[in-house]
């Protein structure tokens, strides 16, 4: 393994790479309903088009001579316009995920770090996610909590279900 990775801003030109890193942390969540080779070309070019645009950031750990071994998106979710003194954006945290073999450098706390500067900075009324089991206490020792101010109801898991307009 090469020195500390880079913390960076994601641009588009690291679509193809971010590609295969969320097939790799997806897939060993559940099993795969499609092939790594189908998923990248279509999460790349998705990538690609959002990476292009204010409402989806990413920042990755690009390590010398090992490529970004590392990612963190932020989503920025808008909310109805207000008359009163509110933040009018709240920040979506996802896909936090370092490869194993680089894990334990304190990577993913500085990634995440990144993200909640970004909504600071940028005035964020609130940060939310959905952790995993193995995420919950990085998470934590970033201040978030369980919260009490929002509620859930999952409903779809259909494969690639995506909002009707």
């Amino acid at each position: 393994m090469s020195g500390q990775p880079v913390l960076r801003r994601a641009v588009p030109a690291d679509a193809a790479a971010l590609a295969r890193l969320r097939y790799a942390f997806r897939s060993t969540l559940d099993s795969a309903v499609e092939s790594e080779h189908d998923f990248s070309a279509r999460a790349e070019c998705w990538l690609d088009a959002r990476l292009r645009t204010s409402a989806w950031m990413a920042w990755v750990a690009d390590a010398p001579g090992a490529g970004i071994v590392g990612q963190c998106y932020l989503q920025a979710i808008e909310k109805i316009p207000n008359p009163v003194g509110e933040a009018e954006w709240i920040g979506y945290i996802t896909n936090v995920f370092v490869k194993p073999e680089w894990r334990g450098r304190g990577i993913a706390s500085g990634l995440v770090d990144l993200a909640l500067d970004h909504c600071t900075a940028h005035g964020a009324y609130s940060v939310i996610l959905w952790p995993t089991g193995e995420s919950r206490s990085l998470y934590a020792r970033n201040g978030f909590a369980a919260p009490e101010r929002l509620m859930e109801l999952p409903c779809s898991t259909t494969m690639h279900a995506s909002p009707k307009t």
